[in-house]
């Protein structure tokens, strides 16, 4: 199945053309079979409650992600595919049995309160510590240290972070064991419940170690040359494409200009067009763009966001600092499909009705992001739309 242009299998799916008959941000749009009822993403956003021992999806975080389930997607937190891809403590995997069936329970109180939610599927490659990874050392595109990077770590109980240990390089048989990894997990994410699935290749995670050229030393068919670069995203998408069955039930996260966890391209412009095209001719249903959302982050230029709208027939979602009035602004000029909302949802679990409302929007508390139980995480109240 072929995403026609802009991921136009909607109705109402112009968003230029909707403002006249309302609001763009909640003009409905499809993926394939799975239809979304507003343009409104929940991003991942790891928060560090799975069930121990085994990193278990857990009853908690049900609770969690059926709250927002009035968010025309919901893309769960990263989730490991493998015992050797978790990097950070207490995050939850899609590997194991008692994984799936934790995850099936998320899933199955999402779609109760009328959701939908992807899988996000997560290798950290060299962004983890020997200590979550029973003694083993992390792996990566190349044995090449992200020096300065701290990974979320359990010990004896309490949280810490440490600087990530030094990864050692992928032989090309492993990196086809991994691929053949993301498409079990994919297959995992549909046994689950869940609609689809997300590959995390932004951020300086395993998939990125392999895209930017300055964490890529290789020599072999996985380095060098751009299309060598790319390789192993291409690989790995269309494993998710056969563990899920279904083109439009993939996407791919990618971050062109993040530079977060030591990971930066020399020309991320060319870079990231051919990675869009490679996609496309793959046909996966999203791209999701992690645009650079610190203080003094380089800015993404519309002109960039517009070549990658030429390079991909899928829908696009942008995600990075996004309010209201700028989400709706790139919808109607039409370089995005949906925007995602990442912090906000934390604390404003409705928040799609905050935002078709104009209503203020609650701060979250930042000493209770990571670990911890329903404190900052199921506790967020609603807005009293009454009183609002």
């Amino acid at each position: 199945m072929r995403i026609p242009a802009h991921g136009a299998d909607a109705t109402n799916t112009n968003p230029a053309d909707a403002t006249d008959r309302g609001d763009p941000l909640f003009q409905p749009c499809r993926l394939g079979a799975v239809e979304f009822p507003n343009r409104i993403v929940m991003p991942p956003m790891t928060r560090s409650r799975a069930s121990q021992p085994g990193d278990v999806p857990n009853a908690l975080m049900a609770e969690y992600y059926a709250q927002r389930a009035s968010a025309g997607l919901i893309v769960s937190e990263g989730t490991w595919i493998s015992p050797l891809g978790k990097g950070y403590a207490w995050t939850p995997g899609i590997h194991t049995p008692a994984q799936v069936d934790g995850w099936r329970a998320v899933t199955g109180a999402v779609h109760a309160a009328g959701g939908r939610i992807f899988a996000q599927l997560w290798h950290v490659g060299r962004l983890s510590h020997t200590s979550l990874l029973d003694g083993q050392v992390p792996v990566s595109s190349s044995a090449l240290q992200a020096e300065g990077v701290n990974v979320f770590v359990d010990t004896d109980g309490k949280p810490g972070f440490v600087q990530a240990s030094m990864p050692r390089a992928l032989s090309a048989d492993e990196i086809r064991a991994i691929v053949d990894d993301y498409r079990q997990a994919a297959s995992n994410a549909m046994a689950a419940g869940f609609d689809g699935v997300e590959l995390h290749a932004a951020n300086g995670y395993l998939v990125n170690q392999f895209i930017d050229s300055n964490a890529n030393t290789r020599t072999d068919a996985y380095g060098g040359t751009l299309a060598n670069r790319l390789r192993f995203l291409g690989e790995v998408a269309t494993a998710l494409v056969e563990g899920t069955g279904d083109q439009a039930r993939v996407g791919i996260r990618l971050a062109p200009l993040t530079t977060l966890n030591g990971c930066v391209d020399a020309d991320p412009e060319t870079t990231y067009v051919a990675a869009a095209k490679l996609l496309g001719e793959i046909g996966v249903g999203y791209i999701h763009i992690a645009e650079a959302d610190w203080d003094d982050a380089p800015e993404m230029p519309v002109d960039f966001k517009r070549r990658l709208r030429a390079a991909f027939p899928g829908l696009l979602i942008y995600a990075g600092k996004y309010t209201a009035e700028r989400a709706r602004a790139a919808l109607c000029e039409g370089w995005a499909d949906m925007i995602a909302f990442g912090r906000p949802f934390v604390a404003n679990p409705d928040l799609p009705a905050r935002l078709r409302s104009d209503a203020p929007l609650a701060a979250h508390d930042r000493d209770t992001l990571f670990g911890g139980g329903a404190q900052g995480l199921t506790d967020y109240p609603a807005l009293d739309m009454r009183a609002a």
